[in-house]
Formats: structure tokens, sequence, C-alpha cells
């Protein structure tokens, strides 16, 4: 075991640890996180427009265009956020001037989703690529965007003012040669050559928007994510610039289904992986610090106690660096395997039918049980499903926290006659 241990930290962890800190998937992982309060907001309405409550449809139904506003200004430009989120990090990472980094993206991004008509009066957006269905374009165009503002001003290919000019028209005109570059490369191919560049990206990125709505995807999704935790690098950030741009494609979806009053398509939308399977932290860590609330090891009943209140709001890291969990094989084993467990029962209740699927985007930090009820828009049987959760969670890890404190004593036994 402790030749694995060895071998984990001497290769994989600093080829992950040094993927987790790229520069670009840093900047997908906080412009994606940049758009989380939008989609919460956009969520309230949703709730108050499809509340599961008796004969609530016919007395919303007037008020219904109304309560529309809010969540097409937040998930139909879902795109258009991330986007210019994306290039203003990225931006501030260069050291380049941030907001002309995000302004020039948005630019772009927005340029390649008109639609020609027949004659100037007939040009308009592209509205479905403004929103869901254009994050993988937007998250394209922001790279590269910043990518070239970039390269323009390190080979000094920038128009430059004299010194006493005001910073504010300076820095504008630093962008006037790339944005012209950028313009003048995206006007071809879109316009001229006559390019489909959201189909291509969305064929492109096919294969993993079926794989990571299927079982197989997001068991795989499920163990990598635990799998980087157990060996000390933050799984969830880390998979997040990959997957959470999909994620949020299937929320959008789902909330469009149902405020159109058709099925709900997507299981693993986001909501997901954060309320269902993270149940009061990633590995439902709350069930061993409930399982431990009563132990006869002195350590491990005081890091329970201490860490059981932020775990109510799914904070974990006091009990997961405090047994610790993080290349610990005793506690490495049940925290990934709750997550395949909790991954997979979830899934076959929703793909049965039995639970909503989430189509309500709420803080992380939502206790268990009360997230379950409000990620499904009020789904009774996903609150009962999030206590049942839990239980089952402590079922795993008992048997191994048992053996942890067995550990422990035997530990202290050896080293006593030692020191005395």
């Amino acid at each position: 075991m402790n030749q694995a241990t060895n071998f984990l930290n001497k290769r994989i962890v600093p080829a992950l640890t040094a993927l987790s800190e790229n520069t670009y998937l840093s900047a997908i992982r906080a412009g994606m996180v940049s758009v989380v309060p939008l989609t919460i907001i956009g969520g309230l309405f949703i709730i108050v427009s499809f509340l599961p409550v008796t004969g609530w449809d016919k007395i919303i139904a007037p008020y219904l265009p109304l309560l529309q506003v809010p969540v097409t200004a937040t998930f139909g430009l879902l795109s258009v956020f991330v986007c210019f989120a994306i290039a203003y990090d990225l931006g501030k990472q260069f050291k380049l001037e941030a907001i002309v980094s995000a302004t020039m993206a948005t630019v772009i991004f927005l340029m390649i989703q008109l639609k020609l008509g027949k004659t100037a009066d007939d040009i308009a957006f592209s509205m479905d690529s403004l929103g869901s269905k254009g994050l993988f374009t937007a998250v394209l165009i922001a790279l590269i965007s910043v990518r070239v503002q970039k390269f323009f001003t390190d080979k000094n290919f920038v128009i430059k003012l004299p010194a006493n000019v005001p910073s504010v028209v300076y820095e504008s005109f630093l962008s006037l040669s790339p944005l012209f570059f950028l313009v003048i490369v995206f006007w071809l191919i879109r316009f001229v050559l006559g390019v489909d560049i959201d189909h291509i990206v969305q064929t492109a990125f096919k294969p993993l928007l079926f794989a990571l709505n299927t079982l197989p995807g997001i068991l795989v999704y499920a163990f990598l994510v635990t799998m980087l935790w157990s060996v000390g690098i933050n799984g969830d950030n880390a998979m997040d610039a990959i997957v959470a741009p999909i994620f949020l494609q299937f929320l959008a979806a789902n909330v469009g289904a149902t405020t159109a009053h058709e099925p709900v398509p997507y299981i693993t939308a986001l909501g997901f992986f954060t309320t269902f399977v993270n149940v009061g932290g990633t590995g439902a860590t709350i069930a061993l610090a409930l399982v431990m609330w009563n132990s006869k090891e002195p350590g491990y009943r005081k890091v329970s106690r201490l860490s059981l209140p932020t775990q109510i709001f799914q904070i974990n890291e006091p009990i997961f660096f405090g047994f610790p969990i993080v290349l610990n094989p005793i506690f490495m084993i049940p925290y990934i395997l709750n997550a395949l467990i909790l991954t997979t029962s979830t899934y076959l209740l929703m793909h049965w039918g039995i639970l909503h699927k989430p189509f309500v985007n709420v803080p992380w930090t939502t206790p268990p049980i009360i997230g379950h009820y409000l990620v499904t828009g009020g789904d009774w049987k996903a609150a009962v499903w999030g206590a049942l959760s839990i239980l089952i969670a402590m079922a795993v890890y008992y048997p191994f926290a048992k053996a942890a404190e067995r550990q422990r004593f035997k530990t202290e036994t050896e080293v006593k006659p030692t020191e005395a």
C-alpha cells in the first residue's frame, strides 16, 4: 500500500496538479462559476412558475409571460455571459486590460451568432446559440480572442497613443489591431465561407455530451472526481473546466423543456452531482461524521463533531483533512464507493421516473434534503431520497470507520510502551 501511495505522490499527483492549475482551464472554471448566480435567480422564477401545488398552474397562468422574462434574460443569454467572464479572467491572468479582453471576445461571439436575411434589415441574432447551445463556442471564442490579443501585445503589433492620453483611451486603442484581425478572420469564416461554427463545435463535443448523460459516463466522472480528491487535488474544481459547460447546457435544456411543458430530457444536469451525489460534501462525508459522532477514539470523535456543522452546508474539508481521507486507503475506499453507489441509484431512480430530474439551480451550500427538494422543483420523493442517501452512505462508511478505530487503538498501544 505504501508503494501505491508513493507512486501516486511521485507520478500521478504532480501531473494532475499541473492540469488543475492550467491557465486556460482556470479561466474556464472561473467563468462558469461567475454565471451561477444568474442560473440561481432564473431558477427561483422557474420555481414560482411551476410550484408543485394543486391548482397553482391555473392561478399563475396569466402571469407566466411576465415570470419568463427573468428566465430568458438569464438562461437565454448564458453563452454571452460565459464568453465575457472567461475572457475577462484569462485577460487578467495574462496581465492584459481584462475589460478590453472581455469586450473583444463578446463582440466576436455576438458577430458569429448573427443570421443574414434577404435584406440588411433582416439580420438578427440566433437566440438559441446565445443561450445554452452556444456555450462551447463561447468558451472557444473567449480563449482564442484573448490568446490573439496577447500575441499582438507581445509582438508589439498594437497602436500606441502618446503617454499623456487618458488611460481609458490608451487601452482601448491597444485592442484596435487585434480586434480588427479577429473581426476579419471570423467574418471570412462565418459569412464569406459560410462555415457554421456552432454546428462544428457542437458536433465535436457531441460524444462527450452523450457520454455524460449516460450511467457509465457519469460513473467515470464520479470516480475521477473522488479519486482526485483522494490524492489531495480538488476534484470538483479540476473537472469543472471540462464538465461545467455540459452540465449547464443540460440544465438550460431542462429549464426550456419545463417552461414548454415538455418532458425533461437530461438526468445529469447541473445539480445532479452537487446535490444527489455530494451529500454533505463530496463522497457524502456527512455520513462519516454521523458514524463517528460517538466514536470511542477521541480524535475521530472530536473531528466529527467539529466538522458536522460545516457539512450541513456541504463543506467537508475539516473532516477530509482532519481524519484524514486524503491518501488514506481505509477511508478512500468507502469515499469513492459512496459516490459510485449514489450516482448509480439516483440515476436509475430518475431514469425510471420515480424522482424528478433536476431543473432548478440552487447554491451548492444548500443543506441536503432541502437541496434535493428544491433542485427537482419541489419533489417530496427527492427529499425522502436525500435522507435515505445519508443512511446508505453511513452503512458504507461504518465497517471502514470501525476498522480505522481499531487501527488507531492498536497504534496507540504499540507506541505507549516505547515512550515509557
